[in-house]
């Protein structure tokens, strides 16, 4: 049983294909190791994530801490800083 000439050239199109899919430089393999980097750079992209916000909220913290502590003094114990004229605004009640 002799196969067609162009059967046989299907099945040679479809064995290339597949090889240049397995064995090829932009193939499976390779695929597969771009897909493996990226899982890779996600979790080290999500733990920097975290990290900054962790730092954020610090200098956040530390901001409206020295704010809070300056506006205290100001407040409670009457503190101005040399040729500074403090004026308290109360709002009114209601």
């Amino acid at each position: 049983m002799r196969l067609p000439l162009s059967t046989l050239a299907l099945l040679a199109l479809i064995v290339l294909v597949q090889v240049q899919l397995w064995l090829g430089n932009n193939g499976k393999p390779y695929a597969m190791n771009l897909e493996l980097q990226l899982t890779r750079q996600q979790a080290a992209n999500e733990q920097a994530h975290l990290r900054n916000t962790r730092l954020e909220a610090e200098v956040r913290d530390l901001r409206e801490g020295l704010e809070m502590v300056e506006e205290r003094a100001r407040w409670e114990l009457g503190m101005v800083k040399p040729d500074e004229i403090l004026v308290q605004v109360t709002p009114p009640r209601r």
